[in-house]
């Protein structure tokens, strides 16, 4: 059995990731821990464990963790996790961190972001940004994986594969996402009050969001060039589950062939969207071919057949990744919308997903 840590088990990502280690048939809790100064019986945290439950979430301690874990999840606060990573991988430990932390690679880029100092840039190269689908080989040898964040999850993983395969033009990708009130974590603040929040669709931090480098940075990748994108998230008055609606053109290298039923003057108007961009018949149809064969052996992400989307219900308390996408063949715009919980394929549950590769566990396990 693998023995377990988390730090700061009392937030949301962390209850969350308690629960989904608690029934994992591989690993074991050893130990979960708290910024309070004193002990908290797990139970007060999950009502939900057995009654015989005696695990407590106590205040931190090098030494303890040290001497009872393997595996170390970091569900501490941007600019804090930093600190005991470094110390958790010179003790030799495997670092899964939940934060935002390690996830740029460009020192002054998260110090521009996260308005702090990075105090251990020379990890940043070394960590792995564990967005399982696309870097499974790396994750498997990995000693620290950066988990990425729960906004660039759904776009990302809808994106990268399109990107590589030059189906969408990268300069003109606009995001909206919308996300549940966990998402802002237990912190108080005006915003995610209910009175504030129930009733309410609000935008904020427009072009603002510090998800913004971490989404360029990744989709830039795939790309093979810079990708600049234009990013607006929102708060939904639900508890959890992101959906976001992605806004795209099409490079018109659709290769579908026109069908053979077509007249010559169908044929020979190509339209071409506000961008230059030939769109050919077909666009559809290899946008969601090209993700299907992406995804074919990813057991958590799901494309939608056409005419259908995702939406909350279908994730919630999942680690799915719903993707649907509609073309206008005219215009050549293409609309993808993705779908996770952001506490689950946003945060915990895709840190046991990186868990599992990394130990060579099933991909699934603990998850399904």
């Amino acid at each position: 059995m693998l023995n377990c840590a988390v730090l700061g088990a009392t937030g949301y990502t962390g209850a969350e990731l308690t629960k989904l280690l608690l029934a994992h048939p591989h690993v074991r809790v050893t130990l979960l821990t708290t910024r309070q100064e004193k002990p908290i019986a797990l139970r007060e945290v999950l009502p939900s464990v057995a009654k015989d439950m005696t695990l407590e979430i106590t205040p931190y301690s090098f030494d303890q963790v040290k001497k009872k874990a393997d595996v170390v999840f970091l569900c501490l606060p941007h600019t804090e996790a930093m600190t005991a990573a470094e110390q958790l991988l010179g003790a030799g430990k495997v670092v899964i961190d939940l934060s935002a932390d390690f996830r740029l690679r460009d020192k002054k880029i998260y110090e521009k972001w996260y308005g702090v100092n990075h105090v251990a840039p020379q990890y940043l190269s070394k960590a792995v940004y564990g967005l399982c689908e696309v870097n499974k080989e790396k994750i498997k040898k990995a000693d620290l994986i950066a988990n990425p964040g729960c906004y660039p999850t759904g776009p990302s993983l809808a994106l990268i594969p399109l990107l590589k395969k030059k189906l969408i033009d990268p300069r003109s990708i606009i995001i909206n996402a919308a996300s549940g009130v966990s998402g802002a974590g237990k912190k108080l603040v005006t915003a995610t009050h209910f009175c504030e929040a129930a009733e309410n669709y609000s935008a904020y931090k427009v072009n603002k969001h510090q998800h913004i480098p971490e989404i360029e940075q990744t989709l830039s990748e795939a790309a093979g060039k810079p990708v600049k994108i234009t990013f607006v998230p929102h708060l939904l008055p639900v508890n959890r589950g992101i959906l976001a609606t992605i806004y795209v053109e099409a490079t018109g290298k659709a290769t579908v062939p026109i069908p053979i039923n077509r007249s010559k003057a169908e044929i020979g108007v190509v339209p071409v969207n506000h961008l230059g961009n030939k769109v050919k018949t077909g666009t559809e149809s290899l946008i969601r071919k090209t993700l299907e064969t992406a995804y074919a052996k990813a057991p958590f992400v799901r494309i939608k057949p056409a005419g259908q989307y995702p939406c909350l219900k279908d994730v919630q308390h999942t680690n799915f990744c719903d993707v649907g996408v509609s073309v206008n063949e005219e215009t050549g715009r293409v609309v993808i919308i993705t779908a996770i919980d952001n506490l689950v394929k946003g945060a915990a549950g895709q840190a046991v997903q990186n868990m599992n590769l990394r130990f060579g566990f099933p991909e699934e396990a603990g998850l399904l």
